[in-house]
Parts: structure tokens; sequence; C-alpha cells
């Protein structure tokens, strides 16, 4: 089982917002080219994403269903790839101070993947989860610094001391 973490710079609740809008799927995981709701409303469970990666010329579409969802703290997600199987991966994540402590554990479930999971697959998973959080983290702690910039001019406009306000 592969287990990494990652403190973002960001709230849970940021990083909530980018985990759950499924039109930003792609760019956090890696691998994927494309994505795009298939079934439900994402995060709920049992929604779904269709996904693509690419390989050269050759094109795989595969789906990511909800298996467990709780706002704003836990994601669980069953990644299917065909006839090499599924895999859960889940995303916890905890508050810490006002930053947010995101734990990602995938191991695979179902087919040809669990059968030949071994310490080699481990290593790959981790490089995997090392690029995923560290994507997020950038997009989160991006997010996060526009909402506070906005924050603090409407704070000033408030007080009328933003620029522009007599």
């Amino acid at each position: 089982m592969a287990v990494r973490h990652r403190l973002v710079k960001a709230s849970p609740w940021t990083v909530w917002a980018v985990l759950s809008d499924g039109d930003r799927y792609t760019e956090w995981v890696v691998g994927t080219s494309a994505s795009r709701e298939k079934r439900g409303r994402w995060p709920e469970v049992g929604a779904a994403l269709s996904y693509e990666v690419r390989l050269g010329p050759l094109r795989l579409t595969n789906e990511t269903v909800v298996r467990r969802s709780e706002e704003p703290s836990v994601l669980e997600l069953e990644a299917k790839a065909g006839t090499v199987g599924t895999a859960r991966i889940a995303f916890e994540l905890r508050p810490w101070g006002e930053q947010c402590l995101v734990i990602v554990d995938e191991h695979p479930l179902r087919g040809i993947g669990g059968l030949l999971h071994n310490a080699a697959a481990e290593v790959v998973i981790q490089l995997r989860h090392r690029a995923v959080l560290a994507r997020l983290a950038r997009i989160c702690e991006t997010e996060e610094q526009i909402t506070e910039a906005g924050n603090a001019v409407s704070a000033r406009a408030v007080r009328g001391t933003a620029p522009g306000i007599p």
C-alpha cells in the first residue's frame, strides 16, 4: 500500500474545492490528458469522470468513480484502468493549523495490477504520488493566495482605504 503525505499551505476547504471540481481533475492527476463528467455530480458517491491517458499515438479512455465522499475531509476514488484492473485512491485532508495535511493512500483492488503488485510497483506509485501532491499543492496554494489577496482588497474597501476610494 503506497501512502504519502504533504503539508499544503492552504486551508482544507481550499484543497477540497480543487479535489471536488471534476473539471480540474487533469490539472492535478499525473498521466491524464483530458477528463469529463460521465455520470452523477462530482464528488457525490457514484459519480464518475471519464479520463484519457495518451501514450504516444495511443489513447486510452478509462473512468474514476467516487466511492466515499465526506466534505471537506475524505475523498475515496476507484480508478479503472481497463484490463490492468482498478485501484483505490484515498485522499484524507487534515487541518494543520491554518494549513492542510493531505494524505494519499493507493493500492490495487482488482485485476492484473493487484496480482502483479510488488515493491517495484510501490516505488512507481510513490513517485506518482509525489508528483500528484506537488501539483495539488501548487494549485491550492495559488488559489489560497488569490483568495487572501481578494479578501485584503475587500477589507480595505470596507474600511475605505482601498486605492481609488475617498
